[in-house]
């Protein structure tokens, strides 16, 4: 005679893990904010106490960092500290959009404006009237509007597309780019006159290589966010698995480090990430190395080991204890082969 199941109120379920249906929760992850910027470090320091003496104000401000760094969650913790957090959030990104269509979706376009305008449609100014406009990738929005943009945020006025006259705005204007905003005017990418009149203020994100004391705080963070999502039960992380992910260059930043954590916490069938959790590229950093290294007939032994030291450190993001680890030797052995070739 087949088993059957025990019935299961809904409210019981919400308390179970799942893919195993009779395993009750042993606690229930706290709610955590997703939308906290995170860190202690010396560097996240200076970076909140940047963020609390400009959000105050209604200059413009230009984020700049590496791609994965968190400049929309900056730009949007910039909104909820001003005087504007009441208002509207809206984010919008012109290299995304088709190049025809970046200044209709700016500013906006009046009925019959163009083929496809069937009804008049408000752009992201009007639709962020009283709050914060978010223009992320800045450097690369088309040539053709950047001087539009900059006539507009110069005369705080935007004119529709097919309408004749100009209506004013109430918005404070938040940009982001991951290139370096100097390099892209001096190619050309980016207008100098618009660069200057967004960079009132700059905020620059460093990458996480550069402050990775944050990391063990990072990643509990996003293992409560990994269990709200997932309705898993992820106590924490190894230390073995968390030393790996100390050793590791991070070349995606934040936003890397938090999708390799979701996937180890997908991963874990017990309350704890393993390193066997974490990507093959972070287990085995060495061989998972991108510039492999070449010899060749003739090399000398000296000249080997220089080449394996070298390539070994550069895939621990210059990281001399990680690389020490990795090639089995001592820090001060490193540090003596290093200044034999002349690196300090």
């Amino acid at each position: 005679m087949k088993k059957e199941r025990p019935s299961i109120d809904r409210e019981e379920a919400r308390n179970l893990a799942p893919g195993n249906h009779y395993k009750r929760r042993t606690a229930v992850p706290p709610k955590t904010n997703p939308e906290a910027l995170i860190g202690n470090s010396k560097r996240m320091q200076e970076v909140n106490d940047l963020i609390k003496t400009v959000a105050g104000c209604n200059s413009s401000v230009l984020i700049t960092g590496e791609s994965g760094t968190g400049k929309d969650l900056v730009a949007l913790t910039l909104h909820k500290l001003s005087v504007r957090a009441h208002g509207p959030f809206i984010v919008v990104n012109p290299a995304a959009i088709p190049e025809g269509l970046v200044e209709g979706e700016l500013f906006g376009y009046v009925k019959g404006a163009f083929t496809g305008a069937v009804e008049e449609r408000p752009g992201c100014f009007e639709l962020a009237s009283g709050g914060t406009l978010f223009l992320d990738d800045i450097a690369e929005m088309t040539l053709l509007v950047q001087p539009k943009l900059l006539r507009a945020l110069e005369g705080g006025c935007v004119r529709k597309v097919g309408c004749s006259t100009e209506e004013n705005f109430n918005v404070r204007i938040i940009a982001a780019t991951s290139r370096d905003p100097k390099k892209a005017v001096e190619t050309g990418a980016l207008r100098k006159d618009l660069y200057f009149r967004l960079n009132v203020f700059t905020l620059f994100l460093p990458a996480l290589r550069e402050h990775k004391d944050d990391i063990p705080q990072l990643v509990q963070h996003f293992v409560e966010l990994s269990n709200q999502k997932h309705l898993t039960v992820v106590t924490g992380i190894h230390s073995e698995a968390l030393q790996l992910l100390m050793d590791y260059s991070w070349p995606g930043n934040v936003r890397e480090l938090r999708n390799v954590i979701e996937r180890a916490v997908i991963l874990a069938r017990e309350n704890w990430i393993k390193t066997a959790h974490l990507p093959p590229h972070i287990r085995n950093p060495v061989a998972q190395c991108a510039s492999p290294i070449v010899l060749y007939p003739g090399v000398s032994m000296a000249k080997a080991e220089e080449m394996l030291i070298l390539q070994t450190l550069k895939s621990a993001g210059n990281n001399k204890s990680a690389a020490a680890r990795q090639l089995g030797v001592d820090v001060k052995t490193l540090r003596h082969k290093l200044k034999s070739y002349g690196m300090h």
